[in-house]
């Protein structure tokens, strides 16, 4: 899990793609985001980055596989 509430877009797409190539492929992170803008920015990021996006799940946060 990523906690990144409170904080502004960019900065938890920032936040997902410096973790996420720590984690193993197929690996599930939850980032937390409550900036209504994550809503937009983090499937945009995972969409060109070839991840691949889950969902939105409450709390408010989303679910992001590393696919590679």
């Amino acid at each position: 899990m990523l906690d990144c509430l409170g904080q502004r877009c960019p900065l938890p797409v920032i936040a997902l793609a410096r973790r996420l190539p720590d984690l193993p492929v197929g690996a599930v992170l939850r980032v937390l985001a409550d900036d209504p803008a994550a809503a937009v920015d983090i499937p945009a990021w995972c969409r060109m980055r070839g991840q691949e996006f889950l969902a939105a799940v409450e709390g408010p946060g989303y679910d992001v596989r590393r696919a590679h």
